[in-house]
């Protein structure tokens, strides 16, 4: 803008696509960044081309992302996030492990302690499993999840990796007691809740964070499916007693917010995208189990069964049928690649229950704060676990 304000000047509000602003600040970020603003640069920024256009996405976001001349995806944070943020950290940390299986980070611009934006390439033909898994659910196709586990592993084996960044990726909890996990194969896995533990000791931090999750949900969920969720909360509750006993679980930088939603499947492959972490949870240790990661990759596998359900007549009792299959295989698929990688020991299998139910009842929060409409999904895979 000849004789104008600077870009810099301009950026009240999140950009929208199509503004102009977006474009013009990649140009910027090849220049000199001023006051207060900050960006940490990842790798080098393509060259955009001639006149690149603008465009924005036609999905559910928190935020607001836009693409530029199909090179560039600029994430606009909305609001902007008060830092520390998990994404810039991991975005520095998986750039030096040499983990590829993602849209390619570039910059992260930062104003007076908050993040503002993430920029990172654009993958062509790219459709996230909200649409490609869909798909697989509608058919009753589970072969997907042999790459998707191997994906999830190789992520978790990433961040399990020392970098300048996570120079001690690899930790046990901080009030790890003496008794060892007792291992239960038959407790259930992230498929379907199986049978309550009987461990009677106070709940430790991890059960107390799920019991907080269900009772913030019975909170939110009104009528028919909140008189339902009250009706069977007492079976829960004692569903996350398995939580308790788990000390020797290693924990690691998770994704924290791994589902289909974030797995892109593009002319490339598959790619793991947006570590901005859980929108439900705050103020929680960015340091987890990797089982919370799978246990809400499976979830979100029976997600998309619901979705093919409301969405593609999709008969219920057959599309039951394949999210046990496609869980199952996924963690067959995951715990195999993490054995093939010498790394079997980051996986606790006996906590994917309880992280699964855990996620369901965050779910519902979602649906109340974010997405109402949402509801239907958290509560259709519910019912299919409890009757």
């Amino acid at each position: 803008m000849l004789n104008g304000p600077s870009i810099w000047e301009r950026l009240a509000g999140a950009p929208r696509a199509g503004d102009g602003r977006t474009a013009e600040l990649l140009s910027a970020l090849a220049w000199h960044v001023p006051a207060p603003y900050d960006v940490t640069r990842f790798h080098p920024l393509p060259v955009l081309p001639a006149g690149a256009v603008e465009r924005g996405f036609d999905v559910d976001q928190t935020n607001h992302s836009v693409v530029v001349g199909e090179t560039v995806v600029v994430k606009w944070l909305t609001p902007p996030a008060p830092l520390p943020q998990p994404a810039p950290e991991m975005f520095a940390h998986l750039s030096a492990v040499g983990f590829t299986a993602t849209a390619a980070p570039y910059a992260a611009l930062t104003r007076g302690g908050e993040l503002l934006a993430l920029v990172t390439a654009y993958l062509p033909d790219a459709r996230d499993g909200w649409e490609w898994c869909v798909d697989e659910a509608a058919a009753g196709r589970t072969d997907f999840t042999a790459g998707l586990g191997a994906l999830a592993a190789d992520l978790h084996v990433a961040l399990a990796t020392p970098s300048e960044t996570f120079p001690d990726p690899v930790r046990l909890p901080p009030d790890a007691r003496e008794r060892p996990f007792a291992h239960s194969p038959g407790s259930g896995g992230p498929d379907r809740p199986g049978d309550p533990g009987s461990d009677a000791r106070p709940p430790g931090p991890w059960a107390a964070r799920a019991e907080a999750a269900l009772r913030e949900a019975l909170a939110l969920t009104d009528g028919e499916d909140g008189e339902w969720l009250a009706a069977r909360a007492g079976l829960m509750a004692e569903r996350f007693r398995a939580l308790n006993g788990h000390d020797a679980t290693p924990l690691i930088r998770i994704h924290g917010d791994l589902h289909v939603g974030q797995i892109l499947r593009w002319s490339g492959g598959y790619a793991v995208v947006d570590f901005d972490g859980n929108p439900t949870v705050s103020d929680t240790d960015p340091y987890q189990p990797a089982a919370r990661d799978l246990a809400q990759l499976s979830t979100s596998l029976e997600h998309a069964g619901q979705i093919a359900i409301r969405r593609r007549g999709a008969d219920p009792a057959a599309t039951a049928r394949w999210a046990a299959r496609a869980t199952l295989s996924l963690r067959d698929a995951y715990t195999g690649r993490l054995r093939e990688r010498g790394h079997a020991h980051l996986l606790h299998e006996g906590l994917l229950s309880a992280f699964a139910l855990e996620q369901e009842c965050r779910e519902l929060v979602y649906a109340a704060r974010h997405l109402p409409r949402w509801r239907y999904a958290p509560m259709g895979v519910l019912r299919s676990w409890y009757g």
